[in-house]
């Protein structure tokens, strides 16, 4: 039986913790910071743990990681 791929994008995006949750960085934090507020970019600053609905999707992406 041949080895399992990683999704490669997935891998780029996602970091597994040590509880074997998965976090990721919010979008729209590169440029055109000036129209945002503080509070907001603060926030998007942020990493964000990926909700119990959304881990089986990420699961079988990452099966290695």
């Amino acid at each position: 039986m041949p080895k399992i791929k990683t999704n490669r994008a997935a891998a780029k995006r996602f970091k597994k913790t040590g509880s074997g949750r998965y976090t990721f960085s919010k979008s729209h934090h590169s440029h055109i910071l000036t129209s945002k507020t503080r509070k907001r970019k603060r926030s998007l600053k942020k990493m964000q743990l990926v909700k119990k609905s959304d881990m089986r999707e990420i699961r079988l992406l990452l099966p290695n990681g």
